[in-house]
């Protein structure tokens, strides 16, 4: 038992950095747009301060509790986590990583980010330690309506995407990829990872019963 939660806070944690940094290397690389949670992200810290990392975990906060009352229960100690962690790592990221001002450093940062990104999800929701705020908004909607998990993916991000657009945030064509692209990226990494866990579950009880 010890051994399966080793593996899978390694695979979320290890998620919550992959994705953390596709997002930080897609937003230096700002000059194709940027996801569309980013975007309102980047506005709000254009229009009110603080840093885009804050604004990711404040949002994150807000939409936790929405989902809490219609639940009417509390997420996953793993979605309070999901929450904090990705701000912060984000943030270090965004600190780290050198800017980028040439075209073509901005597509390379760009293709790079939204496949770790999808990556990252992949990892972390497959370990079923809660949700990040965002998904979990997302899988309750799909819950409750019984529409696809890509149409409200889509819909949620185009929502977000306006709302941000408004506030000044960085909108381009990367903008309407990772919108769109995103969603399919995750649809195959998720089972992927899912897939490796479940394999290294069983090699690790299988490694225990021959000892």
């Amino acid at each position: 038992m010890r051994r399966e939660w080793i593996l899978r806070w390694s695979f979320f944690v290890f998620g919550l950095i992959i994705l953390a940094f596709g997002a930080a290397l897609t937003i230096e690389g700002e000059l194709l747009g940027i996801g569309p949670w980013d975007v309102l992200h980047y506005g709000m810290f254009l229009q009110l301060g603080l840093t885009i990392g804050t604004w990711s975990i404040i949002m994150g906060f807000l939409l936790l509790t929405v989902a809490s009352i219609v639940m009417k229960k509390l997420p996953k100690i793993g979605a309070f986590l999901n929450m904090l962690l990705i701000g912060l790592f984000m943030d270090f990221f965004l600190w780290l990583l050198p800017s980028i001002d040439s075209f073509i450093g901005a597509v390379l940062f760009f293709i790079i980010g939204v496949i770790l990104m999808g990556c990252g999800v992949g990892l972390y929701v497959s370990a079923d330690l809660g949700s990040g705020p965002r998904d979990g908004i997302m899988l309750l909607i799909v819950d409750k309506t019984g529409w696809s998990i890509q149409w409200v993916r889509n819909g949620m991000e185009i929502l977000v995407l306006l709302l941000g657009w408004a506030l000044g945030g960085p909108v381009g064509i990367g903008t309407v990829v990772i919108a769109f692209l995103l969603g399919p990226i995750v649809g195959f990494s998720l089972p992927q990872c899912k897939k490796l866990l479940k394999n290294l579950l069983a090699k690790k009880e299988h490694q225990t019963l021959a000892a």
